[in-house]
């Protein structure tokens, strides 16, 4: 394990963070729009603090990070901060994973993630390696419903942005649009990143959809 220390924030926020760290430790600092670079030096080097602007960690991008860390048992000894270069939101208490050495430092009050909507209908999870295509994007569909999907995709999916949704089988091809009502960026150890989204069927055939559900639906 290193004692130097990997801060990760807002280009212009960093000097500010700086001045919040130990000044005499080895300081490696990243953008947050360098997080993969920044994921793979913490693999490399083992720092003993990872540090992480407070709103940079609120994001998907930030989270992902968070959560790759701490389920990566060699990092286990590597602290998780979390630092505002406001005084007054720096506030933070450390806490532990369940099993796991790693100690996550939280700035409080702390915000909300994601948000998932309200499900109108039941979801079908659906058997592995089926794929549909968003903006002729293939993703790989993880339960489906009526009125709304969840999915997994190399593209990037945010929160309200629009889509065009093709679900087609052997049987039939479904064509609607969509409305991106969450996403979240992941970091999995071993593949590539990824976005989780949960996309809401705008003016799709129900009765189309429930047919490619059960159809598609994981035995």
């Amino acid at each position: 394990m290193s004692s130097s220390i990997v801060l990760i924030g807002p280009p212009d926020a960093i000097p500010a963070l700086r001045e919040r760290l130990d000044s005499g430790a080895e300081l490696h600092t990243f953008t947050d729009a360098e997080a993969l670079e920044a994921l793979d030096h913490i693999i490399k080097s083992k720092p003993r603090i990872v540090a992480l602007d407070h709103e940079f960690s609120a994001t998907s991008r930030g989270t992902a990070l968070v959560s790759r860390i701490k389920d990566d048992p060699s990092l286990a000894a590597c602290e998780v901060r979390v630092i505002a270069h406001s005084s007054a939101l720096n506030r933070a208490e450390v806490r532990h994973s369940p099993g796991s050495g790693a100690g996550i430092a939280v700035a409080e009050p702390k915000k909300a993630l994601d948000q998932r909507g309200t499900r109108r209908a039941p979801r079908v999870r659906v058997r592995d390696g089926v794929e549909i295509l968003i903006d002729g994007n293939p993703a790989a569909l993880l339960d489906v419903s009526a009125v709304g999907a969840q999915v997994l995709s190399s593209k990037t999916l945010k929160p309200n942005q629009r889509v065009r949704i093709a679900i087609a089988d052997s049987t039939a091809a479904v064509r609607c649009n969509g409305s991106i009502a969450w996403a979240s960026f992941e970091m999995p150890k071993g593949q590539a990143t990824r976005y989780r989204a949960g996309i809401e069927l705008l003016g799709a055939d129900a009765g189309a959809i429930n047919g490619y559900a059960d159809r598609q639906k994981k035995s």
